[in-house]
């Protein structure tokens, strides 16, 4: 069996889908609560990150950023499923892990996701894919492009990109850490880097 803590951290995210209104979300909560998390959810190596994140998990009011926390000695941060879709530089400002996926380690078929974090003071740049994605703010913040829609997001935000919305993400002096859900066609050689303007200045 994987440590309490590893259900502890499902059952929070779980929480937060069961809120969201969504079709895709409500297969997501029941996923994460009735599908048994695999003993791939055991003590993982630190990321390079780690510290960065802890201290702005730290900082967090959100139920799941003590959840994420208490468990992040278990989660296996390095699982991004577009990781060779991403530029060295992308790659550089983030870290992601793939909590459940068609190829798990909690098998869905057409469900994808898992945790996102992007170093602060750092731009992401424009890009979309074919999923229709989700994210919620964790801790930590961003000024967030979703399509037309330009603000900065903070803990509690819930974000929806439908398919093929380009989006992407600037932060400021904390950085942020978010969960993220692709659902539909979550294939991932549609993911796509755009022509960004912003990305000059980032």
């Amino acid at each position: 069996m994987h440590p309490p803590a590893f259900d502890a951290l499902l059952d929070a995210l779980a929480s937060i889908y069961r809120s969201e209104g969504r079709e895709a979300a409500d297969r997501t909560a029941q996923a994460l609560v009735t599908t048994p998390a695999p003993e791939a959810f055991a003590l993982q190596p630190p990321c390079a990150l780690d510290g960065l994140m802890r201290d702005l998990l730290a900082t967090s009011a959100h139920p799941a950023a003590a959840a994420i926390l208490a468990a992040q000695d278990l989660i296996p941060w390095g699982t991004n499923p577009v990781a060779d879709r991403m530029s060295d530089s992308a790659a550089a400002i983030c870290a992601v892990t793939t909590l459940m996926g068609p190829d798990g380690p909690i098998p869905a078929p057409d469900l994808r996701l898992g945790l996102f974090y992007q170093r602060p003071n750092s731009y992401y740049a424009l890009h979309n894919h074919d999923a229709d994605e989700t994210y919620v703010i964790l801790a930590g913040q961003a000024f967030w492009t979703a399509g037309e829609d330009r603000r900065m997001r903070v803990p509690g935000d819930m974000i929806h990109h439908p398919s093929l919305m380009p989006h992407a993400f600037r932060t400021g002096s904390e950085g942020v850490l978010a969960l993220w859900r692709w659902s539909g066609d979550v294939n991932t050689h549609s993911y796509a880097f755009l022509d960004d303007p912003e990305e000059l200045i980032a």
